[in-house]
């Protein structure tokens, strides 16, 4: 059975590792064969939003491209949080359009992202992607849908251990992101902290995938 990651921006290749890679529009590669593409709020520029967005719109009708993402908000850079959330909802009334996921970047906007999930009533599955703040963050994320993905945090940071033991079996993914550590160095430390052997994990990330993705392996 193949490790799962759900959100790397590096293509392997890797026969062992199901990827969805991160793309953006303006440096898109079409041989990838499973992607998610979205417009970063790092990396917002006035001067392609439209033709970003239409390059989206594009690209979440074909069958290759997985989930709208990574997209978000982030309240500790100086794009103003006003334009963030502009484009941001941008972004997910075009994945309203499919029952696509979205694979989100949140950084100190928690309370923002909850309130326009429910401002649009989004139904697609919304996942945070990094997760590695404290249980009551994660629960007030879980208490309203939301699905948590883990990657560097549980190889760094020893507290969140507690935090990710009382993640329900069913909302949680896998994930490298930008570590240099393969996904199944996470899937390792992820099975002692779930205290499951790794194949029982992979089934259940399987699961959780094949539920959420509404794709079958």
């Amino acid at each position: 059975m193949q490790f799962i990651n759900l959100h790397t921006h590096s293509f392997t290749n890797d026969t062992s590792v199901y990827e969805v890679v991160n793309q953006y529009p303006w440096e898109f590669q079409e041989s990838i064969p499973n992607y998610s593409i979205g417009i970063h709020p790092w990396y917002i520029d006035e001067n392609r939003i439209e033709t970003d967005l239409a390059c989206i719109e594009e690209k979440l009708a074909s069958a290759s491209c997985i989930a709208l993402g990574e997209c978000g908000l982030d309240k500790r850079i100086e794009i103003p949080l006003e334009k963030q959330l502009e484009v941001f909802k941008d972004q997910l009334a075009l994945v309203q359009k499919t029952n696509k996921p979205v694979i989100l970047h949140c950084v100190a906007a928690y309370q923002e992202v909850i309130a326009v999930k429910k401002e649009m009533n989004i139904q697609n599955p919304m996942i945070i992607h990094g997760f590695s703040k404290n249980e009551q963050v994660a629960q007030s994320l879980l208490d309203n849908g939301f699905y948590l993905s883990f990657g560097k945090y549980l190889l760094r940071n020893p507290e969140l251990e507690s935090v990710f033991q009382k993640v329900p079996m069913d909302r949680f993914f896998l994930e490298t992101d930008t570590i240099e550590e393969t996904i199944a160095q996470v899937y390792e430390k992820a099975s002692e902290m779930k205290n499951i052997p790794i194949n029982e994990l992979k089934q259940i990330v399987k699961n959780n995938f094949e539920a959420t993705f509404k794709r079958e392996f």
